[in-house]
């Protein structure tokens, strides 16, 4: 299995970006060799479309299973659609997230925003 989360630092204790759209990298943790990769989030600066943008590196990462404190609905839209699970984070670096999910600690994420769009403050 592949776990994917919005951190804000290439580590492994670094904290969870509270944004899907703009986070600065992803932390994809395969669950099979117990490692970690990072990457630069390509939405990060998009002027319009980033939570979109982002879900679909999330899909193209190859993750079965997104945690993330908060996501858009559209983004939300496009991670469903490809069958990848979305759980809510607790407070705690990203590693500590990936344990409690393992463990069966994280909920699903039920509550979905609106999300920002271009222009918007």
């Amino acid at each position: 299995m592949k776990i994917i989360l919005p951190v804000e630092k290439e580590q492994e204790n670094t904290d969870i970006c509270q944004s899907l759209g703009r986070t600065p990298y992803f932390m994809l943790y395969d669950t099979n060799t117990e490692s970690s990769e990072f990457f630069q989030n390509p939405a990060s600066n998009s002027p319009s479309g980033a939570g979109i943008e982002a879900a679909q590196a999330i899909v193209d990462s190859g993750a079965n299973t997104l945690l993330t404190p908060r996501c858009g609905n559209n983004a939300y839209s496009v991670l469903k659609k490809t069958g990848i699970a979305v759980f809510r984070t607790i407070p705690g670096p990203a590693i500590s997230n990936i344990h409690a999910f393992l463990e069966g600690d994280l909920s699903e994420l039920d509550t979905i925003h609106e999300g920002r769009h271009h222009g918007e403050n």
